[in-house]
């Protein structure tokens, strides 16, 4: 896979994932039970590491996904293997978008308790 060089968010028009994820105004409550799933961590790191190069980390809009090395870095190197898989669910804004893109069906999204979700203002 090529990264893509997107242009910085200019804060206006455009956003960094976080700033959206806040903007977005997702209430979730702490402490609750997880409402990602995944399946099998062994196939997520052979298949969507290993194979796919972690699409999980550029399809999820608002970065819940990432691979991290052991110092719990963002693994610069897509292809890495001492690497572990890391679900940051309070950033999730709900949209679905890894239960229908997972290159495995390995990721299941499941309602989360008390059925918070995004709350978009001035919509």
């Amino acid at each position: 896979h090529k990264k893509i060089a997107y242009p910085k968010p200019d804060g206006v028009l455009t956003f960094d994932r976080l700033s959206s994820v806040f903007l977005s105004n997702t209430n979730h409550e702490e402490n609750e039970p997880v409402h990602l799933l995944v399946a099998d961590m062994d196939l997520q790191q052979r298949s969507e590491h290993d194979v796919y190069a972690g699409p999980s980390t550029r399809y999820c809009p608002t970065g819940v996904y990432e691979w991290v090395d052991k110092d719990g870095n963002a693994a610069a190197d897509p292809a890495a293997k001492d690497v572990r898989f890391v679900i940051n669910a309070q950033n999730c804004v709900h949209c679905k978008t890894c239960d229908i893109k997972d290159p495995n069906r390995n990721i299941t999204w499941v309602p989360p308790q008390g059925g918070e979700g995004p709350v978009y203002q001035n919509m």
